[in-house]
């Protein structure tokens, strides 16, 4: 599988909320930086980030492009709301190896009507 077809996996997964077959894209010791949240290390630990993510809200990820660069797949995506952002995945023998993601965490907690942390 090309590193575009498997950002392309990993975005039906993302839009039917399947926290277990997304967590199976990721090396085990894979690592997920949003870069609005702290640092998640391992594919177990970033399963349970996305089975908390998508019980907390009803996300869509819109493709706008994906590119790839040697290791490297690159997703610019928008969702139904509004909020834009893009996505980095490092990519090795087939499974993401790293990921950092870049969006605006208090327009994404306002369109959710999800609570706002204090500081």
């Amino acid at each position: 599988m090309s590193r575009k077809e498997l950002i392309e996996k990993w975005v039906k997964l993302f839009n039917e909320g399947n926290a277990n077959e997304i967590a199976e894209l990721y090396h085990f010791d894979a690592i997920n930086h949003q870069v609005a949240n702290d640092t998640i290390e391992g594919k177990k630990a970033i399963g349970e980030m996305f089975a908390a993510e998508f019980s907390a809200a009803n996300m869509t990820c819109i493709t706008e492009n994906i590119f790839e660069d040697g290791e490297w797949a690159i997703l610019e995506w928008k969702d139904p709301l509004g909020l834009r952002g893009c996505g980095f995945f490092k990519i090795i023998d087939g499974k993401i190896k790293f990921q950092r993601g870049y969006w605006d965490k208090l327009s994404f907690l306002r369109m959710h009507k999800l609570p706002i942390p204090k500081e």
